[in-house]
C-alpha cells in the first residue's frame, strides 16, 4: 500500500536541481494536503540545471542572496517566511545546512505555531575548512532547533548523534534519484564480447578525475573501450589529453534521460574515479558494478564488496587495482552487477526514500507536540 501523510507539507531547498524532480514528484504525491517547495536559483559558476515547475506540487522561486565563495560562502533566501505565511503548512522540511541565514527564521516561524521542523542533510562530516573547527562547535546548537533529522546515509546519521543529537529522532533516508528499476537488465554473456567497456556518466569537472580514469585505461591489458558521455569545463583538456596517451577512449558528448539507455546498455563496469555520483544508481539499475570514489556517505550504502568497489579519492594506484580485479573475471562481474540490480530495486531507490519521509512526517504528527520544544 502507498504510504500517505494527511497533512501539509512545506519542503525548503536552496537550489531546485532537474535530478530532484522525481523524488519531489513523489513525495508531493504522497502528501493528500498538498506539498510546496520553496527554492532559489544556483550561482552561475555551479554548473547545477535547475527545473523549472512540478506537476504534483506547488512551486515558489524564491530570490536566493549569494554571500562570499568557497568555504565562507553564506545564501539568504528572501520570501522564505512569506511563502510560509501564504501555505501555513502543518510540517516543513528544511536543508540540515547552517549556512542558509534564512533557516532559524522559518523555523521560530513554525514553532511559534506548535509546528514540527525536519531537517535533511548529508550529515556532519570532520571541519577540514578554513574556520571549520568554530563552526563545528556551533553545529550542536543549530542541530538542537530542529524537531527530527532524516540523513542520506548510515554515516550522516552516526554523525548527527555524535554531535549530542537524539538517536531516537534521527531516520536515514538513503538518497537517491531514481524509481526502483521496472523491468529486468539485460542479460550479458558470461564473458566478455571483444574489448570490456567501462562506461562514465558525469560532469566533465577537474574534480571527476577523469584524467586518472584515462590514464588508468592505459595501464589496463585488455585494452578496455572507454566512454566517456557528459560535458564541461574539462572536455577540450581531456580529449587532448587522450589523444596522447588513450585515442581509442570515445568521448560522447552530454545526454540525457533515455538517450543514456545505449551506453549502459553497452557496458560492462561502471567507473567514477572522482567526487559526486548522482550517475551510478543509475548504472546499477542497468544491472553493472561499479567502482565510485569514497565519498559523503551514500557511496558505503549503496557500493559493497557484492557489487563493486570503493576506492580512496584522489589515489591512482588504487584505481588501476581495482580495474584490474573487475576486468580479471568476468563472471564475477555479472554476479556483481546482479547484486547492483537488487540493491537498487529492492533497497535504495525513490520509493523507499519517499516510505521513510511518510514515515517521519506521521511519526511527528501522531506524537502531538515538538517533543517539548518552546519556539
Amino acid at each position: 500500500m502507498k504510504p500517505i501523510y494527511h497533512g501539509r507539507l512545506a519542503l525548503q531547498q536552496r537550489v531546485f536541481p532537474v535530478y530532484r524532480t522525481p523524488f519531489f514528484e513523489l513525495l508531493a504525491s504522497a502528501c493528500e494536503g498538498g506539498m510546496s517547495l520553496f527554492a532559489g536559483m544556483p550561482r552561475a559558476n555551479e554548473g547545477v540545471i535547475s527545473a523549472k515547475d512540478l506537476r504534483s506540487a506547488d512551486y515558489v522561486s524564491g530570490k536566493n542572496i549569494h554571500l562570499f565563495e568557497d568555504s565562507f560562502y553564506l545564501c539568504y533566501q528572501r520570501g522564505l517566511v512569506h511563502w510560509l505565511e501564504e501555505w501555513i503548512p502543518d510540517v516543513l522540511i528544511v536543508e540540515a545546512n547552517p549556512r542558509y541565514l534564512s533557516t532559524p527564521s522559518a523555523v521560530k516561524w513554525m514553532h511559534r505555531r506548535g509546528k514540527p521542523v525536519i531537517a535533511w542533510g548529508l550529515g556532519s562530516p570532520p571541519p577540514s575548512t578554513p574556520l571549520a573547527g568554530f563552526r563545528q562547535t556551533l553545529r550542536p546548537s543549530f542541530l538542537e532547533q530542529f524537531d527530527a533529522l532524516i540523513a542520506y546515509s548510515r554515516r550522516g546519521a552516526n554523525e548527527y548523534a555524535a554531535l549530542g543529537f537524539p538517536p531516537e529522532r534521527i531516520f536515514v533516508a538513503h538518497n537517491s534519484v531514481a524509481p526502483a528499476p521496472s523491468s529486468p537488465p539485460r542479460a550479458r554473456a558470461p564473458a566478455f564480447i571483444g574489448r570490456p567497456c567501462i562506461l562514465f556518466v558525469g560532469r566533465l569537472q577537474a574534480r571527476k578525475r577523469v584524467d586518472q580514469l584515462l590514464r588508468a585505461c592505459a595501464q589496463m591489458e585488455s585494452g578496455p573501450h572507454l566512454i566517456v558521455v557528459g560535458d564541461g569545463p574539462e572536455r577540450a583538456a581531456l580529449e587532448s589529453l587522450a589523444g596522447r596517451i588513450y585515442p581509442s577512449a570515445e568521448f560522447i558528448g552530454a545526454k540525457h534521460g533515455a538517450e543514456l539507455e545505449p551506453y549502459f546498455m553497452e557496458a560492462d563496469l561502471f567507473v567514477l574515479p572522482g567526487t559526486g555520483g548522482l550517475a551510478v544508481h543509475e548504472a546499477m539499475s542497468y544491472g553493472l558494478p561499479v567502482i565510485v570514489a569514497k565519498g559523503d556517505g551514500t557511496q558505503e550504502d549503496l557500493v559493497r564488496p557484492g557489487n563493486g568497489w570503493q576506492i580512496p579519492p584522489d589515489d591512482f594506484e588504487a584505481l588501476v587495482v581495482a580495474m584490474r580485479e573487475a576486468l580479471s573475471d568476468a563472471r564475477r562481474l555479472r554476479r556483481m552487477g546482479a547484486e547492483s540490480y537488487r540493491i537498487v530495486t529492492e533497497e535504495i531507490n525513490i520509493g523507499k526514500m519517499v516510505e521513510t519521509f511518510v514515515m517521519v512526517l506521521n511519526a511527528l504528527s501522531q506524537s502531538g507536540d515538538r517533543n517539548g520544544k518552546s519556539g
